[in-house]
């Protein structure tokens, strides 16, 4: 395969591949500090949903930002922030632990995966031809698919060695993305003249082009509630098993058995998108969310790790598809703020997942929880059944922008 003899894009994946090791090892240590710390699934819910926050909060600004400055740069400077934010929780977490800083960490932190990220799809598009581009998606998610088997019992065992030294991990690990982009020699964009109109009037031609694209628009508004509801039901399954006892590095086993289904469907993904229609992926996605239910009919939290599995086989199978097209489609100039409204679109109610499913299993059981989620989901599936766009989508070879 040729990504594998292209260096700039082996180098981005390593960097990336090192910095979301780390953010795994955080993602499962911050509820389990927050309930040590207070035993309150309200106030872990509100740290994941601060976390979160940033991106539908800054998407459109750090989009429209990607477009008109050095793109490598921003991804620089977020990997300095999110450095330096995981460096101070580390201290703090060490040295005097306390509750209220640490949303505001996890705040800044996912400030910096923001404006990261709205640039990290350019920088993909420059170093990946567009025939190779659903291939590259699918080592991406591979990729966070290994980290997530890997990531999650690593970082409930730090936990357990000390309650800061997943944090501190996390700051090495941006540190290591930070030099694996100064060693990669692609320009992250291509040329383009100066942006004169007004930040408002830049971003409204981004929303403009996506609202155009049929599919982009369709599959931005199904993301937005999937992205709502499987932070929902993994922060749940978190809540639950340690009422259940389990201890962190157990969480972190059953957080990676949700990670080794999606490298699973990470390398069934080329097999799927050669025998399965766009739309058929798509809803197999969305019907397989489906499989909570068994935990309403049986309460137990193996039953509930069990049930997001079929999901998690679909997940990069879906992602390479949809993906691709979306960078594809895309003109380079426009990259940045389309992919920023997308976000923004799509990621709207992630934040509010942790903070929703946090919120309800203070008031009620988990089956309960799980029950009114997987209401979201069905309606989910039948919007997707029920969409005329996704009967027609486009051809990948016929729309590079």
């Amino acid at each position: 395969m040729a990504l594998r003899r292209n260096r700039d894009f082996l180098l981005l994946q390593a960097g990336q591949l090192l910095s979301s090791l780390g953010s795994s090892f955080s993602s499962v240590a911050y509820p389990l500090l927050v309930l040590s710390l207070t035993g309150s699934a309200p106030q872990a819910g509100l740290v994941s949903f601060a976390r979160l926050l940033p991106s539908p909060l800054f998407g459109l600004v750090a989009g429209a930002l990607a477009d008109r400055r050095d793109r490598r740069a921003i991804m620089l400077a977020a990997d300095a922030v999110r450095a330096a934010a995981l460096t101070a929780l580390a201290l703090l977490v060490a040295l005097n632990p306390v509750f209220w800083p640490i949303p505001l960490l996890a705040f800044l932190e996912g400030t910096g995966d923001t404006f990261f990220g709205a640039s990290s799809y350019g920088a993909t598009r420059a170093v990946v031809p567009t025939a190779e581009l659903p291939a590259a998606v699918s080592v991406q998610q591979a990729r966070t698919a290994s980290v997530g088997i890997a990531g999650p019992p690593i970082g409930g065992a730090l936990f357990g060695i000390g309650r800061a030294v997943p944090f501190a991990a996390d700051a090495v690990s941006y540190a290591c993305s930070f030099v694996s982009l100064l060693a990669m020699r692609t320009p992250f964009q291509q040329a383009r003249a100066q942006h004169r109109a007004p930040l408002r009037a830049q971003l409204a031609e981004g929303f403009r082009f996506l609202w155009g694209q049929p599919f982009l628009r369709a599959t931005a508004f199904l993301y937005a509630v999937g992205n709502f509801t499987i932070p929902a039901f993994l922060f749940v399954l978190v809540v639950v098993a340690r009422g259940h006892g389990l201890t962190g590095g157990e969480i972190g086993l059953l957080l990676a058995l949700f990670s080794a289904f999606v490298l699973i469907g990470s390398f069934l993904s080329p097999l799927a998108r050669r025998r399965l229609s766009v739309r058929a992926i798509v809803l197999a996605e969305l019907y397989a969310g489906i499989a909570v239910l068994a935990y309403v009919v049986w309460p137990s939290v193996y039953v509930l790790a069990a049930a997001l599995l079929p999901q998690a086989i679909v997940l990069p199978i879906t992602d390479s598809v949809v993906i691709s097209h979306r960078i594809a489609m895309t003109p380079d100039r426009l990259l940045g703020r389309v992919e920023a409204v997308r976000t923004t679109l799509a990621r709207t109610a992630q934040p509010l997942g942790p903070l929703a499913a946090g919120l309800l299993l203070g008031a009620l059981s988990g089956r309960a929880t799980v029950a009114v989620l997987a209401v979201l989901t069905v309606g989910l599936a039948l919007a997707g059944t029920a969409s005329r766009t996704l009967r027609t989508p486009p051809v990948l070879a016929e729309v590079a922008g």
